[in-house]
């Protein structure tokens, strides 16, 4: 991944490989800034008189997950620099807040048995979006401006649409025309190769061309809804005929899956497009050149260009898109995880109050999503465990690791790596890796500054760094 640079007096410059990151901090001419992202701040230079190459942000979003790439542009097409893939959590925010309306339901029905029903009393702004929506486009926006602030970004690109191919055979199609165009069921295919994750549902192949399987069969007045419709393998399809899939399947586990999964409803696809026009509004208050397309345009680039389907790679597609290069990069997982919650209480199993939890926020210097290094000489916990802490009044905190929950860490044992900013990452293996050998591979190796002094200290499995200061 490539690394973040700052001025001196923090203005964004061109972002830089590792190996000259790790030389900037050997030679002592930057110094750490933040580490997730990683970011350097140099000290004997401004960006006054710098010349900066077009940078552009591409975005992919999703439902659960956005994927965000930073790409250089140039005459032969686009050089890829960071990859991130942005974890949204709308859907704890919308069990919060069923929870939230299920206490207040009951507390108010309990002390106040006579109170006049006021549901109609309040009005919605035009536009107006469900909280659990509309933290899809904050969580968003709030990392593109945060990368604008790291980087020069001169435009932004985004994925507006999924798939409106009937419109371009036809722009004049409309109403019924939908269902009867050349192209009819386009939609449905793309949105089963999503939904099933492109395997057959009967023998998870993947390598074969799959085609459109009704669970209960049309022999039997199966209808073409999507929870009817499914995807198998040719061998599969054949083999299954005009069985229903509770006769066809044998394995109770798989059957059980298959039935959740086909009953699923369409809330992922219903909440990217409540919130595509949201987000290209928010774009477009940047003041950033904004380039729309649509998601056929990125598989289509995507297929063109031999790269596999992830959400950050999906990112690199949108748009415009005629050579990528550098593609072959690690993506850092940002997980919103928010600044904590507003509840002073625990509940029981049936939903009273218990107890009261601390109003402070700071427990010896440390609040809960820091992220700090535990180095614990002796004990069951002896080690040195890296990750977000959750603090506690009485200075014993626990640490989740990338791995586990480590509990019972003393405060004393604790160093601040980098504060809480509502959000968890997750640091790929092989970042921070060589310079590319020759042949196509990068080689994994500890990042090491020599020369600097010791203070906080991250690690994880492949690179260890000593930071001078945030």
């Amino acid at each position: 991944m490539a690394v973040f640079v700052l001025d001196r007096r923090g203005k964004p410059l061109m972002p830089c490989t590792e190996k000259r990151a790790r030389l900037l901090l050997a030679r002592g001419r930057a110094r750490v800034h933040r580490v997730m992202p990683f970011v350097i701040r140099l000290t004997d230079r401004k960006a006054d008189a710098c010349s900066f190459q077009p940078l552009r942000v591409k975005l992919d979003p999703g439902s659960r997950v956005t994927g965000i790439a930073l790409v250089r542009e140039a005459d032969d097409g686009i050089a890829v620099l960071n990859l991130f893939e942005l974890v949204h959590r709308g859907r704890q925010i919308s069990e919060a807040l069923t929870a939230r309306r299920a206490f207040r339901r009951r507390r108010r029905g309990a002390n106040l048995r006579y109170r006049a029903p006021r549901f109609l009393n309040r009005s919605k702004p035009e536009g107006w979006l469900a909280p659990s929506l509309m933290h899809r486009v904050h969580t968003t926006m709030a990392w593109v401006n945060r990368i604008r602030r790291l980087a020069p970004v001169a435009a932004l690109s985004s994925e507006l649409i999924r798939f409106d191919m009937q419109a371009l055979e036809n722009p004049e199609v409309s109403g019924v025309g939908y269902q009867q165009g050349t192209l009819a069921g386009y939609e449905v295919r793309e949105y089963l190769l999503e939904k099933w994750n492109r395997t057959c549902i009967y023998c998870d192949a993947t390598d074969r061309p799959l085609q459109v399987e009704h669970l209960t069969a049309r022999a039997r007045n199966g209808s073409n809804r999507i929870g009817n419709l499914g995807l198998a393998c040719g061998g599969c399809n054949q083999e299954k005929g005009s069985l229903n899939v509770r006769e066809y399947v044998k394995d109770p586990k798989r059957l059980a899956r298959i039935l959740a999964a086909a009953s699923r409803p369409l809330k992922d696809a219903a909440a990217v497009n409540a919130t595509r026009r949201a987000l290209a509004d928010a774009l477009r208050a940047t003041g950033l050149p904004l380039e729309l397309a649509s998601g056929g345009r990125t598989k289509f680039n995507r297929v063109t260009h031999g790269i596999p389907k992830t959400h950050a790679l999906d990112a690199v597609c949108a748009g415009c898109v005629n050579a990528v290069r550098d593609w072959q990069r690690p993506s850092l997982t940002i997980a919103a995880t928010g600044r904590g919650s507003y509840q002073r209480t625990r509940l029981t199993r049936y939903g009273f109050p218990r107890g009261y939890l601390m109003r402070q926020k700071q427990v010896q210097g440390f609040q809960t999503g820091d992220h700090v290094r535990a180095d614990v000489p002796h004990g069951k916990r002896a080690g040195v465990h890296t990750g977000r802490v959750a603090v506690r009044a009485t200075g014993s905190f626990n640490i989740q690791t990338a791995t586990a929950v480590v509990q019972g860490i003393s405060h004393r044992h604790c160093t601040l790596i980098q504060r809480g900013d509502g959000y968890a990452y997750l640091q790929p293996k092989d970042s921070f890796r060589q310079e590319d050998a020759g042949d196509g591979r990068a080689s994994h190796a500890a990042l090491s500054l020599p020369g600097m002094n010791p203070g906080f200290l991250a690690q994880s499995d492949d690179f260890e760094i000593d930071f001078q200061g945030i």
